[in-house]
């Protein structure tokens, strides 16, 4: 019995809400007194025994050149051949892009209980009992699995992780690596610019800006904070930013520690993409938007007035010319 971590990788470097579900997966080793034991696909990734900082005791390596770009049916098969081979009783995703994938996939082949969006350790003083977000972070929901074998994708930004010095031992994992069905043909990367779905810090704009040409209140904070830049739906569909930065309901769904919203109204699909951000300033002169209702701090007032006095704050605080 033990718990499987399925660590997501993208050009040879972990993803942080990785490293998140593997402290998750083993602090539930923790609690079922087992072991956590960690599965990554790929080759040339990074030391993967300083995965021992975050409870890992054991890091299953599959490397084969195919499996650097993610096929959910291949990865589904593997991972299930490994769960089966070690005996994991709880396999644990981050409910990313690839968790939302392949999870599902894996209930199916494995006959498991699945809870996804996981945002608490599951209870299991009596039974295995999963909280998790319901109608777009609204409210939450506690769900029993009772399979033999449960699969949990974990929220990003969810779980306070705790570090210790360790080191996880590195085997290979024996597997067959089925043909691929889906053909990559083309990779289109945005070089230079932190990740939504990685960032601690956010910073977005919306039609308030006015166009394009002052999206420079966005990125000169951005850039000061070492934030990723975001933008409302309406921004991305005129041309304004492009659309991997639309976050919402329709766009992507993102929990940083700090979310700036500027010049948003704060509709309700934009705010089912970003309350789950753990502190959200607003800056909107118009004292009815929405966006205040969901606000920590918010500021009453021209963005084009009150973004340089704080981009000038910040440069001072930084000691920034």
């Amino acid at each position: 019995m033990s718990i499987l971590i399925f660590l997501d990788q993208a050009d040879g470097h972990i993803k942080k809400s990785s490293f998140e579900a593997a402290a998750y997966g083993a602090a539930i080793a923790l609690q079922m007194g087992t072991t956590a034991e960690a599965i990554v696909l790929g080759n040339g990734i990074d030391d993967l025994a300083a995965v021992g900082n975050y409870g890992v005791t054991k890091v299953h390596t599959v490397k084969n050149d195919a499996l650097n770009h993610m096929d959910a049916q291949v990865f589904t098969k593997i991972i299930a051949d490994a769960a089966t081979a070690m005996g994991a009783t709880v396999v644990v995703f981050s409910n990313n892009f690839n968790g939302k994938a392949i999870a599902p996939r894996l209930s199916v082949r494995l006959k498991a209980g699945l809870v996804s969006g996981a945002v608490a350790l599951p209870e299991t003083a009596a039974g295995f009992v999963v909280k998790k977000n319901v109608f777009s972070g609204k409210a939450f929901a506690n769900v029993a699995i009772n399979t033999a074998i449960k699969i949990i994708t974990l929220n990003p930004n969810s779980f306070s992780v705790i570090t210790s010095v360790a080191t996880a031992e590195v085997t290979e994992f024996a597997a067959t690596v089925d043909a691929a069905k889906v053909k990559v043909t083309n990779t289109n990367k945005t070089i230079g610019e932190v990740p939504l779905s990685e960032a601690k810090i956010v910073v977005s704009g919306g039609r308030g800006l006015k166009g394009p040409e002052n999206w420079s209140l966005v990125t000169d904070l951005a850039k000061l904070l070492g934030a990723a830049t975001a933008c409302s739906r309406p921004v991305a569909d005129i041309g304004w930013r492009p659309h991997h930065e639309h976050v919402g309901q329709t766009g992507l769904a993102i929990a940083p520690n700090l979310y700036f919203a500027i010049g948003i109204s704060g509709a309700i699909q934009h705010l089912a993409g970003v309350n789950r951000s753990k502190t959200i300033v607003v800056i909107n002169k118009d004292p009815e938007a929405p966006f205040f209702k969901a606000a920590d701090y918010g500021i009453v007032g021209d963005a084009f007035e009150v973004m340089p006095k704080i981009i000038d704050a910040v440069k001072k605080l930084k000691g920034v010319a």
